[in-house]
C-alpha cells in the first residue's frame, strides 16, 4: 500500500489516561482517510492507541508505504518527532513524510526542521488527497493551496485552502479502517458503557483568546441534521454504543439546526443517549427539554473562571452568573453538568480564585475540570504573553504546555491553588453527607492555603 494514515498517541505511555481510560479513535485521521478513498486512493489506518512504536514501525516495515500521513496535536508533538526522525532512515526508505493537524499551522519551520517533507495546513481532506496524488505520480506540487515544504532549506508556503463550505459533501469517517471494538470494550470494562464520537460541525464564531482555531478557523459550518442523524444510526446498527460523545466546540450554536436535528433523530429511530459542550447563553429552558428529549444525558457548559474579570480577560462574552443559572437550570432538569476551570491567567489574584470557588459551591455541576493556563502558539492569549515569557524549552523535547510566563504569583503558587478549589468545593459538597471525607477536604485546602501563601 502507497499511503498509511497514522498517529503518535500510545496509551501505555499516558499514566493519567491510565487512570481515565476514556480513549477515542483518531476522528480526524479517519476523515482524510475516507476522503481518500472516496476519490479512489487507497490507503491503511495504523492506529497507535493501544499498540506501541515498536509494533507500528514493525506495520511499516511490513507495509513500505511511499508516503506516510503523521496527525500531530499539542499532546503527542515529542512522539511524532521521534517517529519522523525514525522513519527518515535507509531502513525505512525514506518515505515522504506529510504531517497535519492543530500544531502545524503556527509551528511551520520547525516541523520541517525536524525531518517532516509536507505539512498540511488547515483542513486536511482535499489538500491531503491531491499532494498525495501528485507525489504518487511524480507531479509539480507547487500549485497545491494549503502546504508547505522546504526548498533548498527555505520555507515555502502555498496559498491558503479554501474551507470546505459544504460538509455534507465529506464521506464518513473510515471507521472499518481501524478496530473499533478495542475502544467499546475498553470502555465498557472501565465505566460499564461504550461510548463513540460524532463531529456535527466545523469552526467556533467565538473569540476566546486561549483557544486554538488553527484547523477550521473562527467560522460556523454545519453537517445537515439528517445527515448527522443517519451517522447515528448507522452507529447504533452497527455497533451499539451506548453513549455518543459531541466532539464540536458549541453543540447548540444554532437552535434552528437543533430543532431540525431533533425531528431527524426521531424519525430515523437514531436515539442514542449522548453529551455535548456548549455555552450558557446558548442554552434556554426549549432547548434543554429538546435535549432531553433525544437523549442527552451531560452538557458541558463553559466559564474557565468563577470571575467575571478573569472571563472578559479571556473575552469570553459571557455573564459568569448566565453560566451558573444555565448549569442550575440543567441539573434541575436530571440532566448532568460540567464546566471547565482555567487558573493562573494572566491578571488573575487570589481574589479572582475565591470568586471561582464560590461560583463552583454555587452553580454545583456534576463534574468540573481544571487546568493551569498554558500559552499556544497562534492564539491571541500567546501574543499577548510573548514578550513576558520566563520558561520556554527546547521545541522539539516539549509542548507549549510547558512554557511559562509572567503571572500575579509564581506557577508553583496556581498548583497549590488547583489543590484549594479542589478540596474546598469537595468539602462543600460533602459536609452534610459524609463528614470524614469533607474533613480530609477541608484539611487538604488549608494545606494548599498555607502553600500558596509560601509561594506568592
Amino acid at each position: 500500500m502507497s499511503i498509511l494514515f497514522t498517529h503518535a498517541y500510545y496509551l501505555s505511555d499516558d499514566p493519567k489516561e491510565q487512570k481515565i481510560m476514556k480513549p477515542y479513535p483518531p476522528l480526524g485521521l479517519l476523515y482524510v482517510s475516507a476522503y481518500l478513498k472516496s476519490k479512489n486512493l487507497e490507503n491503511l489506518v495504523f492506529d497507535t492507541t493501544f499498540t506501541s512504536q515498536e509494533k507500528q514501525l514493525e506495520y511499516i516495515l511490513s507495509e513500505q508505504p511511499k508516503i506516510i500521513c503523521i496527525y500531530t496535536n499539542l499532546m503527542t508533538k515529542i512522539e511524532v518527532i521521534k517517529l519522523i526522525k525514525i522513519l527518515k532512515t535507509e531502513s525505512f526508505g525514506f518515505p515522504k513524510i506529510i504531517l497535519g493537524g492543530p500544531d502545524v499551522s503556527y509551528n511551520i519551520e520547525n516541523y520541517l526542521q525536524s525531518g517532516a517533507d509536507f505539512l498540511v495546513i488547515g483542513e486536511g481532506e482535499e489538500t491531503t488527497y491531491e499532494l498525495c496524488n501528485a507525489l504518487l505520480q511524480n507531479k509539480d506540487i507547487s500549485t497545491i493551496d494549503g502546504i508547505a515544504y522546504l526548498e533548498n532549506n527555505r520555507v515555502l508556503q502555498t496559498e491558503s485552502r479554501k474551507k470546505f463550505k459544504e460538509l455534507d459533501e465529506l464521506p464518513l469517517p473510515n471507521r472499518d479502517a481501524i478496530d473499533m471494538q478495542i475502544y467499546l470494550d475498553t470502555w465498557k470494562q472501565n465505566h460499564g458503557q461504550s461510548s463513540m464520537t460524532i463531529s456535527t460541525q466545523r469552526g467556533c464564531p467565538y473569540t476566546c483568546k486561549w483557544c486554538s482555531t488553527a484547523v477550521y478557523g473562527q467560522s460556523y459550518r454545519r453537517r445537515p441534521a439528517h445527515q448527522v442523524a443517519a451517522e447515528m444510526k448507522q452507529l447504533k446498527n452497527k455497533f451499539n454504543p451506548d453513549a455518543i460523545w459531541f466532539v464540536d466546540d458549541v453543540f447548540t450554536v444554532s437552535h434552528k439546526w437543533l430543532l431540525a436535528f431533533k425531528e431527524e433523530v426521531l424519525l430515523q429511530d437514531a436515539v442514542i443517549p449522548f453529551e455535548c459542550i456548549t455555552r450558557a447563553e446558548r442554552l434556554n429552558d426549549e432547548i434543554l427539554t429538546v435535549l432531553k428529549e433525544i437523549g442527552c444525558f451531560r452538557i458541558w457548559i463553559g466559564a474557565e473562571s468563577g470571575s467575571q474579570k478573569i472571563i472578559d480577560l479571556m473575552d469570553r462574552r459571557v455573564d459568569v452568573n448566565v453560566v451558573k443559572e444555565a448549569i442550575q437550570k440543567t441539573n434541575a432538569l436530571g440532566i448532568e453538568t460540567g464546566t471547565f476551570i482555567m487558573l493562573g491567567y494572566p491578571g488573575e489574584t487570589e481574589k479572582d480564585i475565591t470568586e471561582t470557588i464560590h461560583y463552583l459551591k454555587e452553580a454545583n455541576p456534576t463534574h468540573y475540570t481544571i487546568t493551569i493556563a498554558y500559552p499556544i502558539k497562534g492564539t491571541s492569549l500567546y501574543n499577548e504573553i510573548e514578550n513576558k515569557i520566563t520558561k520556554a524549552p527546547d521545541w522539539e523535547t516539549s509542548t507549549d504546555r510547558d512554557i511559562d510566563f509572567e503571572r500575579t504569583y509564581s506557577r508553583k503558587f496556581y498548583d497549590y491553588a488547583v489543590s484549594k478549589v479542589v478540596n474546598e468545593v469537595e468539602f462543600y459538597k460533602k459536609k452534610n453527607t459524609n463528614v470524614i471525607q469533607a474533613l480530609k477536604h477541608k484539611t487538604k485546602a488549608v494545606l494548599a492555603s498555607g502553600l500558596m501563601l509560601l509561594n506568592r
